[in-house]
């Protein structure tokens, strides 16, 4: 009973002691503020003024000076990951009275712009960051996404996770982080490139075996684009396995432009019959309203001596045109011109044993009929 005494007294002054410790700690002045922020590399979207502005805020005096006991640290933690550039925040004092402050901080992986022209940055865990007046993050740029929605449905969050697998890639690797200008997002959700230096269009395909992607552009850059030129191709595919597909600049489908061909060729011949309709139509509208009378006709034949009317043509009131109201039917076949070779015209030179003789010419050939027409 002594000895049980005895350590239920030992028990209670620990206890009275320890009390007393933590009252009169709590009554002790802050010292200081220590601010330590992590995650982040090169850049710093928010900095220790900002965070501790925040705290000063909160307590409505300045911290530093402040009764240690008079602080609601999970307040000030909570106030502090309101900011969307922090991710967690955690505060503690140490037994020098010094406030401790560690601030986790939110890292862009990369850019984006959607179709409506507006941008963000995304991080690791894909949340949407704004944009900042600090720091402008050197990162792949992204365009063509296809929501600015700050409540993303499932397609365009799988969409989201391509493009930070394909922009940490990019940045692991220093050759195509210098290559590659920016990243466009098609519409049917697949990633096309566009280099810094030469006009090609890079079809990367979706996020699968990225890396192994960049090292066959990066092959394909030191062993064909050096040596052909930068500008010799105007498309590099890298979407099959084991292999580059390039398509050479000016190369055409020769199907293609068959069939386009083609098409411009109906267009004329039906331009062509429309027209020839068109003219018809003029005659008959002039018949019809009398504009063209015999008269005019037949001062049309007089001109010819040799115009000699078919039988039937003739009338009582003049020289007709028989069946003029009749449809007409025009074909129209493709015609191929083929150039003509002409010989170079010399000078003649004047020699004293060269006798130069003068072209025969041939009497012209006479139509001896109007139906030679």
């Amino acid at each position: 009973m002594l000895l049980a005494t005895l350590w239920i007294a030992l028990g209670g002054a620990t206890v009275f002691l320890l009390a007393s410790g933590i009252k009169s700690k709590g009554t002790q002045p802050c010292k200081a503020v220590e601010i330590n922020i992590h995650g982040v590399s090169d850049n710093f979207f928010v900095d220790k003024k900002d965070i501790l502005n925040t705290i000063t805020v909160s307590e409505s005096a300045n911290p530093v000076g402040k009764a240690t006991g008079s602080f609601n640290l999970k307040k000030l933690e909570a106030e502090l990951e309101k900011n969307v550039w922090i991710k967690s925040a955690e505060l503690f004092f140490d037994n020098n009275e010094v406030l401790k402050v560690i601030v986790q901080e939110r890292e862009p992986v990369a850019r984006v712009f959607t179709t409506t022209s507006a941008t963000f940055y995304i991080d690791n865990d894909l949340a949407i960051l704004p944009l900042s007046d600090k720091f402008s993050a050197r990162l792949p740029v992204f365009t063509g996404f296809p929501s600015d929605k700050k409540v993303l449905s499932k397609a365009d969050s799988s969409l989201l996770g391509d493009i930070r697998t394909i922009s940490l890639a990019l940045q692991k690797d220093s050759f195509s982080m210098a290559m590659i200008e920016q990243v466009d997002i098609s519409t049917q959700r697949m990633f096309e490139m566009i280099p810094k230096i030469g006009n090609q269009l890079i079809v990367f395909g979706d996020a699968t075996d990225v890396e192994v992607k960049l090292q066959k552009l990066k092959l394909f850059y030191k062993e064909i684009m050096i040596k052909a030129g930068w500008n010799n191709y105007s498309v590099i595919n890298l979407q099959y396995k084991n292999q580059v597909v390039a398509k050479r600049k000016g190369a055409e489908d020769i199907a293609a432009d068959s069939l386009r061909t083609l098409q411009i060729m109906q267009l004329l011949a039906a331009k062509a019959q429309q027209q020839a309709n068109d003219s018809l139509q003029m005659i008959q509208l002039d018949n019809n309203r009398n504009t063209v009378d015999s008269t005019m006709i037949q001062q049309s034949i007089q001109r010819d001596d040799n115009y000699e009317p078919a039988a039937g043509v003739e009338t009582t009131d003049g020289p007709v045109v028989q069946n003029a109201a009749q449809p007409v039917t025009i074909n129209i076949k493709p015609v191929t011109v083929k150039p003509v070779a002409t010989k170079p015209i010399s000078k003649p030179v004047q020699k004293p044993a060269v006798v130069v003789k003068k072209p025969v010419q041939k009497p012209k050939a006479t139509m001896q009929n109007k139906n030679d027409y």
